[in-house]
């Protein structure tokens, strides 16, 4: 594999929670269309099975909450999640500028 590509499938599927956090961040997004907001946005498409568990931990540890919205199961991203992803911002500004 060429380091671009492993560097790519590393920062996509390899960073899966990261893209979960920040489309929950400002609204409700329903379970079933997790995988196709991911494409719509970031251009890549998870695998299913990895989308659910990441899914699953992040809310078992408090990074997403659940909620329903019409009458469906639908996440949104906790002040928890929020932290986390404003550590994540910050890592990367660093690391860009020293790249």
């Amino acid at each position: 594999m060429e380091p671009f590509e492993r560097f790519k499938k590393l920062n996509t599927e390899g960073n899966l929670w990261i893209y979960v956090l920040s489309l929950g961040k400002e609204n409700l997004v329903c379970d079933e269309e997790v995988g196709k907001k991911i494409f719509e946005r970031f251009g890549f498409l998870p695998k299913n099975l990895l989308l659910k568990s990441v899914l699953y931990r992040l809310r078992r540890q408090g990074y997403l909450q659940t909620e329903k919205y019409k009458g469906k199961k639908a996440y949104l991203t906790s002040e928890r999640g929020k932290m986390e992803l404003e550590k994540m911002k910050s890592f990367c500004q660093e690391l860009l500028q020293k790249i």
